[in-house]
C-alpha cells in the first residue's frame, strides 16, 4: 500500500455524512428482485427488470434471502445522487409488493414506512416521496418537519401527454381499479372534449359523482372495446386485454405495469421521464424502466424540493398538474416516446 494516501483516507473517514434533501422510498417487488439492486448483480441492475430463467436455479439462495429480509430487514440507502445542489437518496424498505403479503404482513410494511418517515425527519430530510400511506402519518404526526409527496399530479400530467394528440384520438377506454389518479385523468380528458368510456356501471357512477358538470357529458357508459387507446389501472382483467383491437395502445397509470398479453398491441411504460444528464450517479435501472429513466413518483419529490413547494401532496390533495409538468420540463426531464406504427 502507498503510505502517502493514509492521511487522505483518514480525512475522508472523518468527514460528516451529508443529510439528504429528498428521499425516495421504494420496496422490493418480487423475491428475485433483490438481484436487480446495486447490491445484487451489477449486470442485472444495469438492465430493466425481467424474468431470467437462470434465476430459478438460485431459488434456495433467494428463499434464504427472503427469510432473512423478512425477519431482520431494515430500511437502508440504495442509491445516492446529486442534482442541482440537492442530495438525493433512494431508500429500500425490505418488503415485497403487497400482492405477496398476507393481511398480517401488510401491517409490518406500514410500520416500516412509518419508521422510515420518522428516520428521514431525524436525518434532516427536506423533501420526501411516498405512496398512498402518506396522509396517515401527516395526521398522526402533525409536527413532522418534512413534506410527503406521492407524485399523483406528475403521474396525471405524464399520462395525459402519453396519449397521442392526433385528431383521431377522440375516445379512450378506462380499465382497472379506480384511484385518485384515474379520477384526475378522466376529469382532465373530459374537460378537453375527449370521450372517456367505461364498461362498468359502478365505475361510471363513481366517476360521475366526481366530475364537474361540463365534463359529465363526455363520460360514456356503456363503453366499447373498439377504442384504440386504453388507460390501464391495477386489476385489469386478462380477458379484457384479449378483446382489444389490433394496434391498441395501452397507457398505464399505475406503478406496476400490466401483463403484456398482446403482441399485436403497444404498451407504454409506467409513468416516467428521462432524467437530465446533469443528474449524476444513476447507474442502475429503476425496476423495469430503461436506463436513466425515473418514475414519476420519484421525480415529483425532486421537483417539489427544487421549486421549494412547501406542501404535502398525498391523501385526496392533488397538486397543480400543469405547474408540475412545466417544472419537470424546465429542470431537464423529458417525456418518453413510443412507436405506435403497426408493422405489416
Amino acid at each position: 500500500m502507498d503510505k502517502t494516501t493514509d492521511k487522505t483516507y483518514e480525512k475522508a473517514m472523518k468527514r460528516e455524512e451529508g443529510s439528504a434533501d429528498v428521499v425516495h422510498l421504494t420496496h422490493l417487488t418480487t423475491p428475485e428482485s433483490i438481484y436487480y439492486l446495486r447490491l445484487g448483480f451489477s449486470s442485472l441492475a444495469s438492465t430493466p427488470q425481467s424474468s431470467k430463467w437462470y434465476l430459478y436455479l438460485m431459488w434456495p439462495v433467494t428463499l434464504w434471502t427472503s427469510l432473512m429480509t423478512w425477519f431482520y430487514g431494515k430500511t437502508f440507502v440504495l442509491e445516492s445522487n446529486n442534482f442541482k445542489m440537492l442530495n438525493l437518496q433512494s431508500w429500500i424498505i425490505p418488503r415485497f409488493h403487497v400482492q405477496y403479503f398476507f393481511k398480517w404482513q401488510r401491517e409490518t410494511l406500514n410500520k416500516l414506512i412509518e419508521e422510515a418517515i420518522l428516520e428521514a425527519e431525524l436525518s434532516g430530510v427536506k423533501g420526501d416521496k411516498l405512496n398512498k400511506f402518506g396522509e396517515l402519518y401527516i395526521k398522526s404526526y402533525p409536527q413532522l418537519k418534512i413534506k410527503i409527496v406521492d407524485g399523483s399530479s406528475l403521474v396525471v400530467a405524464i399520462v395525459l401527454n402519453n396519449i397521442p394528440k392526433e385528431e383521431t384520438t377522440t375516445q379512450v377506454l378506462l380499465c382497472g381499479k379506480l384511484t385518485k389518479i384515474s379520477y384526475a385523468i378522466v376529469n382532465a380528458l373530459c374537460k378537453r372534449g375527449t370521450k372517456v368510456t367505461t364498461m362498468y356501471k359502478d365505475d361510471y357512477d363513481n366517476l360521475q359523482s366526481k366530475l364537474c358538470s361540463e365534463s359529465k357529458k363526455n363520460l360514456v357508459f356503456p363503453g366499447s372495446y373498439t377504442a384504440k387507446i386504453w388507460l390501464v389501472g391495477d386489476q385489469i382483467k386478462e380477458d379484457e386485454q384479449k378483446k382489444a383491437p389490433k394496434g391498441t395502445l395501452f397507457v398505464p397509470f399505475t406503478q406496476f405495469p400490466p401483463k403484456k398479453l398482446r403482441k399485436d398491441c403497444f404498451y407504454h411504460t409506467t409513468p416516467s421521464m428521462l432524467a437530465p444528464s446533469s443528474l449524476v450517479n444513476v447507474h442502475s435501472c429503476e425496476n423495469w424502466l430503461p436506463r436513466r429513466v425515473m418514475s414519476a413518483w420519484r421525480i415529483a419529490g425532486i421537483l417539489h424540493a427544487l421549486e421549494g413547494w412547501n406542501v404535502n401532496e398525498c391523501g385526496d390533495f392533488m397538486f397543480s398538474i400543469e405547474k408540475i409538468w412545466q417544472a419537470s420540463l424546465h429542470h431537464g426531464f423529458r417525456p418518453l416516446k413510443i412507436n405506435t406504427h403497426v408493422k405489416v
